[in-house]
């Protein structure tokens, strides 16, 4: 005999994906307008002590390249649909969100980097990867410059733990290793998203020397 138990946690199942969705996607449009905001103010989120290393390098052509197209795509496209004007404005809406959306998306590179600083590290990626790491929970930081294979997922498991890797263009080329496992929240759902432990962070900066003598810098001032 049916209870009706099952479709009722489905449906719930169902909602609370939804749900998951629409406030994941509201939050990344309002650090899109966030990200725009500090590209015009020329303000990084930088905390207040520290210093920014940015990771763009190896994707600004193609961020580039793909806002130059945004831009070209709208008046194309408007000329194309000239002559019917309630399919004009819709296309024309959507062009300039599209193309708001790839600023701020630049923007979040740009004015999003990785920071060192008195309280730790910051490794970040994008619009929504924000990983604060204590000095307490560094044990050591070391150049490593690393290839990996295309759609390796971001957190990989090893004998001795699992390691982060927040790879630009499959790279990376510092290396964290931790005292003990944290935990970290990572965006989407698992096995790709969600709340992982990891014992090491992979992090690719342009400037890999000028981090490490920050991470020096910084991480004497700890310990002395």
């Amino acid at each position: 005999m049916s209870t009706g138990v099952q479709p009722a946690r489905g449906e719930a199942s169902v909602w609370s994906r939804v749900r998951g969705f629409a406030t994941r996607a509201l939050r990344l449009e309002l650090r899109i307008y966030a990200s725009i905001g500090r590209l015009i103010t020329r303000r990084p989120a930088i905390p207040a002590g520290g210093a920014g290393f940015s990771y763009h390098r190896p994707v600004l052509t193609v961020l580039i390249i793909f806002i130059v197209l945004s831009a070209v795509e709208i008046p194309i496209i408007d000329l194309i649909v000239h002559q019917w004007p309630a399919v004009r404005i819709g296309f024309l809406v959507l062009g300039i969100w599209g193309l708001t959306w790839m600023i701020g998306f630049l923007g979040a590179f740009l004015m999003r980097p990785h920071t060192v600083g008195p309280d730790g590290i910051q490794a970040r990626e994008g619009l929504e990867i924000d990983v604060p790491l204590s000095w307490a929970d560094v044990a050591s930081v070391a150049p490593a410059r690393r290839v990996d294979e295309p759609k390796t997922p971001r957190v990989t498991e090893t004998d001795d733990g699992a390691t982060l890797s927040l790879r630009m263009q499959n790279e990376t080329n510092i290396e964290i290793e931790l005292e003990r496992p944290i935990r970290v929240e990572l965006p989407g759902r698992a096995p790709k998203g969600g709340v992982h432990e990891v014992t090491r962070v992979r992090l690719w900066a342009d400037d890999p020397k000028a981090f490490l003598a920050s991470v020096r810098t910084h991480l004497g001032a700890y310990t002395a």
